[in-house]
């Protein structure tokens, strides 16, 4: 149960999600550096491995990353509320910007200004993305599992030259993770087993 959060915190919660939702273009994933920048490395509130647990639910769990990754982070704050206080919060930018967008689709969609924009934004969010990209890879390969280094590039060759479809392979993975814990867990309590048998002899 998390402990008694100030309102002052309920704010600062409203405020950072307004902000990294009004200024995040390019997809979901390009939140991730931001909540790890004000999260995790400014504030302190959770660590760096909670922001990519996070960053895994939030794209296993149906409706959008950003949306999904701003409740889960509030929610580490400051509980059910926390998550509510950032859900709203974040879903506010993009409802304002589109509903503009939507009334002026034709202005928009025409103007050269706006196209020359689109292009930039999508160079810093490619950037983004590969820092996102090789932060995660860094958290894996320091578990030392040879599995789950396996996993980085046959997921990116299932995908970007078979074509298989994103959800099977998280699928196949998520299966793999629980059998790799199954098995781990099973040689503990049996090495535990034969542990107590032999002091008992």
């Amino acid at each position: 149960m998390k402990a008694k959060v100030s309102a002052k915190t309920y704010l600062w919660l409203f405020g950072i999600n307004l902000f990294i939702s009004a200024f995040t273009f390019g997809g979901g994933y390009v939140v991730v550096p931001m909540i790890r920048k004000y999260f995790v490395q400014k504030k302190k509130l959770f660590t760096e491995e909670d922001v990519v647990s996070m960053a895994a639910v939030s794209q296993s769990t149906p409706g959008a990353i950003a949306i999904n990754l701003s409740a889960l982070a509030g929610y580490q704050v400051a509980g059910i509320s926390g998550a509510c206080v950032s859900c709203i919060a974040a879903i506010l930018p993009p409802l304002f910007i589109l509903s503009l967008v939507s009334l002026w689709y034709t202005a928009f969609a025409s103007n050269v200004l706006i196209s020359a924009v689109l292009r930039g934004m999508q160079a810093g969010v490619a950037a983004l993305i590969v820092d996102l990209i090789v932060d995660m890879c860094k958290m894996i390969l320091k578990e030392k599992s040879l599995l789950l280094t396996l996993m980085i590039p046959s997921a990116f060759f299932c995908n970007f030259i078979l074509q298989i479809n994103v959800a099977l392979i998280l699928i196949v993975c998520c299966i793999l993770c629980i059998l790799r814990v199954w098995y781990r867990q099973t040689t503990k309590h049996k090495t535990n087993l034969e542990l107590r048998k032999d002091d008992s002899l």
